[in-house]
């Protein structure tokens, strides 16, 4: 005979598969309905947001990253290695002052100057999305920032290949190089960072 303590473990029992299969499949955050939802996701951490919108906050911190690093990396080509030329569309829009240098040497020297920009935007790439972007408790604080930079570094690799292929083999402008970069360090720092570095 069925008791009320029974009766009521039934009932808490069914409220819990009620309320699960609100959510959707595999627990996930349910996607935004209201603007209100929407921004509270977008502005909280990478636990509360749905992956539709974690990808939109990857891509906001991505873009702040990518500002921080196109900025450190023209600095270090106009300043440190002078290897942008005087027919560059960033050096005729902010009225620059370079002299000419030629393809490899110019190759060979904004691979340079990523580099050292490198652990500059990636430093501030890694804060914004471990308090914003991505679930961090995968790995250790330490492991975790290793294998950040690890990621990035394999990203960046593969950008200076693309960057250094068009300006070397092409005769492409810098610019035309660092946008080749950024655009292959977007898709495979996303792929590693989500499902190597973080938790997701």
């Amino acid at each position: 005979m069925a008791t009320e303590n029974d009766s009521d473990r039934g009932a808490a029992d069914a409220a819990a598969k009620e309320g699960a299969g609100a959510r959707p499949a595999g627990g996930g955050v349910p996607f935004p309905r209201t603007v209100r939802e929407a921004l509270r996701q977008f502005f909280g951490d990478g636990a509360s947001a749905h992956p539709l919108v974690q990808f939109l906050k990857y891509g906001f911190v991505g873009g702040l990253a990518t500002a921080v690093n196109v900025v450190a990396v023209f600095l270090f080509c106009w300043k440190a290695f002078h290897c942008i030329t005087p027919d560059d569309p960033f050096v005729r829009l902010f009225g620059l002052e370079t002299a000419p240098v030629d393809e490899a040497a110019r190759a060979r020297l904004t691979n340079w100057a990523y580099v050292c920009a490198f652990p500059i935007a990636n430093t501030f790439c890694y804060v914004l999305n471990r308090l914003f972007v991505f679930v961090p408790g995968r790995h250790g604080a330490i492991r975790e920032f290793v294998e950040f930079f690890a990621a990035s570094a394999a990203a960046l690799g593969a950008g200076m290949a693309a960057s250094w292929i068009l300006i070397r083999g092409f005769g492409a402008w810098t610019s035309v190089g660092i946008f080749a970069n950024l655009v292959s360090a977007i898709a495979i720092n996303y792929a590693l960072r989500k499902f190597v570095v973080f938790k997701g």
